[in-house]
């Protein structure tokens, strides 16, 4: 069975180093971890950091709770309105030269007709994923 996951991510100033990731589904169920950011640029630091609401994981932890949320579903669809939220989520999943973490087959969409902007807490990926989801499937997450 297909299950549409609806991504977002926070990065450290154009083109930097993760921040964050969340993925949800329409049932719900969420992944959201943070990553270790010792020099956030300004924006970052006024804008994304006072509200990341989680302790920061290595990166090693990060993939492996990632890897433990892919793993309960069949085939995944990864819905984003952003291409750097993809391009983050590829990167994850990748552990050294030649090996990645495991994953179920996963299709990319990509439609910038989606946003974030009706956010709870905009610039916190958890929340601006389930933006994202609301305005795709009409689901509240409240």
């Amino acid at each position: 069975m297909m299950t549409n996951l609806y991504i977002d991510t926070e990065f450290n100033e154009f083109g930097g180093e993760l921040i964050s990731m969340a993925l949800v589904t329409g049932t719900g169920f969420e992944f959201y971890e943070v990553l270790e950011c010792p020099n956030p640029g300004p924006w970052v630091k006024e804008n994304v950091i006072p509200i990341l609401g989680k302790e920061p994981i290595g990166k090693s932890e990060f993939q492996h709770k990632l890897f433990i949320f892919l793993k309960h579903f069949g085939k995944i669809t990864i819905i984003a309105d952003w291409p750097d939220d993809i391009k983050y989520f590829c990167e994850s999943l990748i552990t050294g030269p030649g090996m990645a973490i495991g994953h179920p087959p996963i299709t990319f969409i990509l439609d910038r007709s989606l946003s974030s902007g009706d956010s709870k807490v905009l610039h916190n990926a958890l929340y601006d994923a389930r933006a994202i989801a609301e305005q795709h499937i009409g689901r509240n997450y409240e």
